[in-house]
């Protein structure tokens, strides 16, 4: 079957790896990678949870910049029209349904920030973390693939950062968005990569 896309030249350059890597995990946190949770208990989440544990111990032994965020609401005022029920009665500021998923938290380390929106970048301070780091490189882990990864990833592309999207460090509800969005993203604004990807290149790089 021939590829319509392709032969309109979407995916035509890969991005490649720049200087210097930043880590964003985006919602790994217990309302959406612990069972006891209406949005928890998917082992395709799981999978991506344990893979970027693996990429973080790297990442911090390297010195590389690590942000982790969570989204969490004080009070009805504050939510956005969202449309998905857990998200409303759960995510609730101080409660255990926002707290990081211990596989992937270091307070000592990371820098942690509160999200509202989709995306990771939309109206908090991240951009400014990379750049102060001199981060050119944006890793892209974290859930749902196809709802906060994939804002994150695009605005990634939009602040200008080389935006690689971890394949087997995302995950979502159902494999079939997840693929989805893959496929899609990677033809216009990131390069689809592995979990040892990462952490080749990280090794292959020097110290920051």
């Amino acid at each position: 079957m021939s590829d319509v896309y392709a032969s309109k030249t979407y995916g035509e350059h890969e991005i490649g790896f720049g200087r210097k890597i930043g880590i964003l995990v985006i919602d790994f946190q217990r309302g959406f990678t612990e069972s006891q949770f209406p949005m928890g208990g998917s082992d395709h989440i799981d999978r991506a949870v344990d893979n970027t544990a693996r990429l973080l111990k790297v990442a911090r032994a390297k010195n590389a910049p690590v942000a982790n965020c969570y989204v969490a609401y004080g009070n009805d005022d504050q939510f956005p029209h969202w449309k998905v029920g857990a998200v409303t009665r759960d995510l609730r500021r101080g409660t255990k349904a926002v707290e990081l998923d211990p596989r992937i938290a270091d307070h000592g380390y990371d820098y942690v920030f509160e999200k509202w929106g989709a995306s990771a970048f939309f109206m908090t301070p991240l951009s400014s973390f990379f750049t102060r780091h001199h981060v050119d490189t944006v890793a892209v882990t974290g859930c749902v693939t196809s709802g906060c990864v994939r804002a994150s990833a695009v605005d990634s592309f939009q602040f200008g950062f080389r935006t690689m999207l971890v394949e087997d460090g995302c995950g979502d509800q159902e494999e079939g968005p997840h693929n989805d969005t893959l496929r899609d993203v990677g033809r216009r604004y990131a390069d689809i990569v592995s979990t040892d990807d990462v952490i080749r290149q990280m090794l292959r790089n020097e110290p920051a």
